[in-house]
């Protein structure tokens, strides 16, 4: 296996996991392995698609949460920001009363993955509706909306890994 550094998106796992997810890579054996685990991507492609899928989450986790009022792809999200989805909240003044529209944008990156993915990446920024920093709370309330939380996240990281050393995505449709 040839030296290099750890790509940035396993930067926070143990060193012998960064190592496992970098020698499937370099043997060529990662793509074989995500298939197997997640074989197909999701069928939420549009914005309308992905807004239901949303509000149904929150619907089932979060119904006493500020209502959204926008949920969509963006493609320049992972470009500008650095980041695979947001959540904004806008306060404007009408009358005598302050209005607070929410809403969330997901990379386009996620159009073309396993669902567990996306959902993952939904439950995060919604969590965010209720705790603001990655503290224990917040990731408590992820684990609630999706046990397996902390597996997805390793995965989607380590498929994004594989990206920035191969390029080519695996369930591009």
């Amino acid at each position: 296996m040839r030296p290099r550094t750890a790509p940035d998106y396993l930067a926070g796992y143990p060193p012998h996991l960064r190592e496992q997810v970098l020698a499937l890579i370099d043997q060529g054996r990662f793509a074989e392995v995500l298939r197997k685990r997640y074989p197909q991507a999701h069928s939420v492609r549009s914005d309308g698609a992905l807004y239901d899928y949303v509000q149904a989450l929150k619907a089932e986790h979060m119904r006493a949460a500020p209502p959204l009022s926008k949920v969509c792809f963006d493609s320049k999200l992972h470009v500008i920001r650095n980041a695979l989805g947001t959540h904004t909240a806008v306060s404007r003044v009408q009358g005598s009363r302050l209005q607070a529209k929410r809403e969330i944008r997901v990379s386009t990156l996620f159009r073309e993955v396993p669902l567990e993915f996306l959902r993952m990446i939904v439950v995060h920024e919604l969590a965010h509706l209720r705790v603001r920093e990655h503290d224990k709370a917040f990731y408590q309330l992820c684990l609630h909306m999706e046990p397996q939380y902390h597996q997805y996240e390793f995965d989607l990281r380590a498929y994004l890994s594989y990206r920035d050393a191969a390029g080519t995505p695996l369930w591009a449709g």
